[in-house]
């Protein structure tokens, strides 16, 4: 990552609703204090496109904004920043794991109503600025899904044989910046289950309707099974047969959920590309068509 984004600013003291409005924003695109010197985000195109027009907003108002690219600070290390924002995503982290063992506590009746659909939209929220994968992260997806499963978000999935055939020339829709599963889910969907399926991108309660939702803390359609990664919970509801198919079922599971079942590494690699394009701000359609080509290369590649 290329050095860092400073956001310096200033605003009129009438204008507090817009100080407001700023603060807010701030906080969704998880900026860390520097002093009061201003607010700090990791150098990556994205970043740079959000504190932009941050600073126009801030001239509208009548305020002085700058944006500095910052290469290093002298009394603060690399890993001292970067243990900033850890620190910062922790505790988002924390929060949530809080309320959702809260709301594990009331069991399936207390999950009733929309507060494990907020928690998941929250969840992706800080995701989206989790710039340096806090081990966090993939705890409070376990315990998202442990919800799920307890509310009987399972019973509304398809089990057993399906028709194949009402999932041809389908729209599957997946949440938005595709990692390692998504990608290779989207590339076995477009191969061995619908080879003109068409690919979209929503917030989990915006999933349109009549398509089918993937890899998503949804109702409906196919995400995580048990101890099933969504690339292999597609592979056994399709009946997908290929062995190369099953070894890349293998690595996708052991990147995806890190608990080195197969012992595989090469969905690691694959993970860390997506994540390294996903912080250049490539589009979610860009960023699963390069994913899908990586996944094709690995099924064409010698197996072992």
């Amino acid at each position: 990552m290329a050095g860092w984004l400073l956001l310096t600013f200033t605003l009129p003291a009438k204008r507090a609703s817009q100080r407001v409005e700023i603060w807010r924003k701030l906080q969704r695109y998880g900026t860390v204090p520097l002093g009061n010197s201003g607010y700090l985000l990791p150098n990556n195109p994205s970043n740079e496109e959000r504190f932009q027009w941050l600073a126009t907003a801030i001239r509208k108002y009548g305020g002085d904004a700058s944006v500095v690219h910052v290469a290093s600070i002298d009394n603060l290390s690399k890993a001292q920043l970067i243990g900033r924002f850890s620190e910062a995503r922790t505790r988002e982290y924390q929060e949530l794991i809080r309320e959702l063992q809260a709301l594990s506590s009331k069991g399936a009746e207390g999950k009733s109503n929309g507060r494990l659909d907020r928690l998941r939209n929250r969840f992706q929220e800080i995701v989206e600025v989790d710039f340096f994968n806090s081990p966090l992260q993939v705890r409070v997806k376990q315990l998202l899904e442990q919800a799920a499963s307890l509310r009987g978000a399972g019973a509304a999935a398809p089990t057993g044989n399906i028709n194949t055939k009402d999932y041809k020339g389908r729209l599957w829709v997946t949440r938005p910046r595709p990692g390692v599963d998504r990608c290779a889910s989207a590339w076995l969907i477009r191969n061995f289950i619908d080879p003109k399926a068409r690919f979209a991108f929503a917030p989990e309660d915006r999933v349109p309707a009549g398509s089918v939702p993937f890899d998503m803390f949804h109702e409906e359609g196919f995400g995580h099974r048990g101890d099933d990664c969504t690339f292999e919970t597609l592979t056994k509801q399709f009946h997908v047969r290929d062995p190369k198919v099953a070894v890349i079922g293998q690595m996708i599971h052991d990147a995806d959920l890190a608990d080195d079942r197969f012992g595989r590494k090469e969905g690691y690699g694959v993970d860390q590309i997506l994540k390294g394009w996903a912080r250049q701000g490539i589009s979610d359609d860009k960023l699963l068509e390069r994913g899908m080509g990586l996944i094709e290369g690995l099924y064409h590649a010698p197996q072992k």
